[in-house]
């Protein structure tokens, strides 16, 4: 049996790299410390150190998945053109493709924030880019370029859209007719319901 050590490089990073490979491969149910620790070729006491519990571990790549997923939002910003719908266009098709290219991770986000456990840096990361969405809504709002009215119920119908497609998209049941056009119509849908009445 070779001797394993205990230092390793940035052990937390390659633990969540680790993870994340194992959630797309396997799903959340087969992550273990221990199993993470064997692929790494560590003791199998050296990721306790970094992750008290396998919820701890959960934890931090939801958190992970949540601060990337807002600078991708963030991101689709940049260059875009002034309008409403130029810079919803651009926040949607960032959320999908964030989505569709790692639905397991998005599962375990969502799932994960909910926990009674949840950490403050999680709830505020799971918040990042919903904010992110919420004043890109309230601008087109100051602009007359979307309905007045509460926010948050003006906002209600963009999420669910989105976040509704996205579940049809990664779960397969979109005919590949519907699917390869189908972000251009939920968008141009959420565009007509958005638009001041």
């Amino acid at each position: 049996m070779r001797n394993r050590s205990y230092h390793h490089g940035d052990l937390p990073a390659q633990l969540l790299a680790r993870a994340e490979q194992t959630l797309r491969e396997k799903g959340s149910g087969a992550l273990s410390l221990r199993e993470l620790a064997r692929d790494i070729g560590v003791s199998p006491a050296a990721p306790s150190r970094h992750f008290k519990s396998k919820q701890a571990l959960l934890d931090a790549l939801a958190l992970t998945g949540f601060e990337r997923m807002a600078d991708a939002i963030a991101a689709s910003q940049e260059g875009v053109g002034e309008t409403f719908a130029e810079r919803l266009d651009a926040a949607a098709r960032a959320y999908v493709g964030f989505a569709v290219a790692d639905a397991a991770l998005l599962d375990l986000m969502f799932s994960v924030k909910h926990s009674p456990e949840a950490s403050e840096a999680l709830s505020g990361a799971a918040h990042r880019w919903s904010e992110l969405l919420l004043s890109l809504i309230s601008e087109g709002q100051r602009r007359g370029e979307v309905q007045e009215g509460p926010l948050e119920r003006v906002a209600l119908p963009v999420f669910a859209a989105l976040h509704g497609y996205v579940g049809l998209r990664v779960s397969g049941m979109l005919p590949p007719e519907v699917s390869e056009n189908g972000l251009d119509d939920v968008i141009a849908s959420i565009l007509r319901g958005c638009r001041p009445q």
